[in-house]
């Protein structure tokens, strides 16, 4: 596991320790696997931020934009895991 990995996997552990072990480590593979697509989503997310909307409305709303892509790549996942 690189740095990069390690940073990803207790960022992704602090902000959601509240979903399941199984869970947690979907999100991680996913971020780690396709940095540049979350980092899109976060550009967007900032970009929103910065025109007054609150961070919540922000992420669910581009979020849900993403979320085939977001969807594909969990199945995708899933299916790795079998």
């Amino acid at each position: 596991m690189g740095v990069k990995d390690f940073l990803v996997k207790k960022m992704v552990q602090s902000k959601m320790k509240n979903l399941p072990k199984d869970q947690q480590d979907m999100i991680i593979a996913l971020v780690s696997e396709n940095p540049d697509f979350f980092k899109k989503i976060q550009k967007e997310i900032e970009s929103k931020k910065k025109q007054g909307q609150n961070e919540q409305v922000a992420m669910m709303q581009v979020m849900r934009q993403h979320q085939a892509e977001i969807q594909k790549m969990m199945i995708s996942w899933q299916s790795k895991q079998k």
